[in-house]
């Protein structure tokens, strides 16, 4: 038995859900997202309440997913999702150059990053970095792309990590 698949999802008053054949679509105050959900599972709008619901056991799987998946989107589009990047290491920052961000990380060149629609980035120092948006997907992996410009290393611990992220340091070689 699916435990999340299970789980009744409440709808915001400002939140509506629709269902249009396997299409779900969520619209809210932060925007519109939808997703493709698998056949075999049904989704019920009954006034504030989302059910979602499987055909038998062998969705399972889908179940539980397509109930997380549509509860991040109702949370995506009334409070959003977010991501804090830091810049550690001398001359590593972030700029924004219109709608592209440039990385400074210690190459001879500086990395200039294509922003897709529906992000939004805030630079409130030079080597901080948030980076916002409705889909927690986009946010995630347009977060771990910056992050893959220059990973934190473990000696020194220069690079760009997540802000809450704890790198564990190691030792270097000791004179003989």
């Amino acid at each position: 038995m699916s435990r999340i698949g299970n789980r009744v999802l409440t709808l915001p008053n400002n939140v509506t859900l629709t269902v249009d054949n396997n299409i779900v679509t969520v619209k809210g105050p932060k925007g519109e997202l939808s997703t493709e959900i698998n056949k075999h599972i049904t989704v019920e709008v009954n006034d504030q309440e989302v059910v979602i619901k499987r055909d038998n056991d062998n969705y399972k799987n889908f179940h539980g997913t397509a109930n997380a998946n549509i509860k991040n989107m109702i949370v995506g589009v009334t409070e959003g999702f977010e991501k804090k990047l830091e810049a550690v290491g001398v001359g590593y920052r972030f700029a924004l150059k219109g709608n592209d961000l440039v990385v400074t990380a210690g190459f001879s060149h500086p990395v200039e990053v294509k922003v897709p629609e529906g992000i939004k980035l805030e630079v409130p120092s030079n080597t901080e970095l948030f980076v916002r948006g409705a889909d927690k997907q986009l946010v995630g992996e347009f977060a771990a792309n910056i992050r893959k410009i220059r990973q934190p290393e473990p000696y020194k611990g220069k690079g760009i990590r997540y802000s809450d992220e704890h790198i564990i340091r190691k030792v270097g070689k000791k004179a003989a």
